[in-house]
């Protein structure tokens, strides 16, 4: 028996000399973006951040306008609101976040940085809040597509963290989050639990709550083909694709119709496949 235990002891010893070291604290100030790792606990930075400059953002001013006002005001230390960006598909609503983040980190020397937590890692929450809590810089957190479906628990994570929870959310975070439902949750979800429980009303209260917690709702709405030609026009003027007028209206048109409809996106999408095929780089 005394020989079996020694040998596990062996056996447990090389194991633990097999592991990696646990990591070390991160460099918050390392880097300008950082993308949240739920399973190792770990923030990884990202030196090059995929964005679109602010200006090339056309349709959506005033939600550009607000949500920029409000994130100068957190990097420079004053109050400021969680925003929930929600509405159609294409239209600039996480490349206004990451657009707003460069423009307001520039400002203040680089004192702002972009963190990015995955919708499944929600969770985690807590443990990247409390990495991030005692430092002297300040973090946009930004979920990308923000919604909960059927028996999904984790909105209560964040609704803790953004408001009502015993810690609360700390003074140098914010919380960014795009979705394109208004309510975080699916309609047939609501209706369903309205239509079933002894009081609709409550029934569907707790989790319809959670938008609340932003205190910025900011709208995104498909766009009309004035607004999708200023679009194209901007990038092709951008990138120096020189391509008469009419001829490039023409063609966004037909690369619209394909696309079953005109967004942002689209309008990106349609300025890739025309640089290429003028042999034009758009980096």
């Amino acid at each position: 028996m005394a020989e079996v235990s020694a040998l596990l002891e062996r056996i447990a010893s090389a194991l633990e000399r097999l592991a990696p070291p646990p990591p070390g604290p991160p460099d918050l100030d390392g880097a300008d973006a950082f993308v949240w790792h739920a399973e190792d606990r770990r923030l990884v930075p990202v030196r090059e951040v995929n964005r679109v400059d602010i200006a090339l953002l056309r349709g959506i001013e005033r939600q550009r306008d607000i949500l920029l006002d409000n994130t100068r005001r957190f990097a420079g230390g004053m109050p400021a609101n969680n925003a929930l960006l929600w509405g159609a598909r294409g239209m600039g609503k996480s490349s206004l976040v990451k657009s707003v983040h460069a423009e307001a980190s520039a400002e203040c020397g680089g004192a702002l940085a972009l963190v990015e937590i995955h919708r499944e890692d929600i969770p985690s929450l807590p443990d990247l809040l409390a990495m991030l809590r005692g430092s002297s810089r300040r973090f946009i957190l930004f979920c990308d597509d923000l919604s909960f479906d059927h028996d999904d628990g984790a909105y209560k994570s964040l609704k803790a963290v953004l408001e009502g929870g015993v810690e609360g959310r700390p003074r140098n975070v914010v919380f960014y989050a795009t979705s394109n439902r208004r309510h975080l949750m699916p309609r047939d979800m609501i209706d369903n639990e309205r239509s079933t429980a002894i009081n609709p009303g409550e029934a569907v209260e707790e989790k319809v709550s959670l938008s609340d917690r932003f205190g910025l709702w900011l709208g995104f709405h498909n766009c009309d083909q004035p607004t999708f030609f200023d679009m194209v026009e901007g990038y092709a003027g951008r990138f120096g694709l020189d391509v008469p007028q009419e001829r490039l209206r023409a063609e966004a048109v037909e690369w619209a119709m394909t696309r079953g409809g005109r967004s942002g996106r689209v309008a990106w999408q349609f300025i890739q496949d025309l640089a290429g095929r003028l042999g034009r780089r758009i980096d």
